[in-house]
């Protein structure tokens, strides 16, 4: 479990230096597995109807519950390293 976290720290670092920024299908999945992974099962109330953005976050979170926080941290640290040059 500790390497799996150390890589998911890693991860999140090596995100931020992409030089082009993903789409968003691939932002949502990046956003739902880094929550997943961080936070556990989603939490809160869904946005309102008009917060379009905000409710794509949340109904991608919602999509991963019941993921492990352990199997969502692996698949954040696959998905970045295949975004990564």
């Amino acid at each position: 479990m500790a390497q799996t976290t150390t890589a998911f720290e890693q991860a999140t670092q090596d995100i931020q230096t992409l030089a082009e920024r993903p789409d968003n299908d691939t932002l949502l999945q990046l956003y739902a597995l880094y929550k997943q992974g961080s936070e556990g099962d989603v939490q809160g109330n869904k946005p309102g109807f008009f917060d379009f953005v905000g409710t794509a976050k949340y109904e991608s979170w919602e999509r991963l519950r019941g993921l492990t926080r352990e199997a969502a941290q692996k698949k954040y640290v696959t998905l970045v390293r295949q975004l990564l040059p």
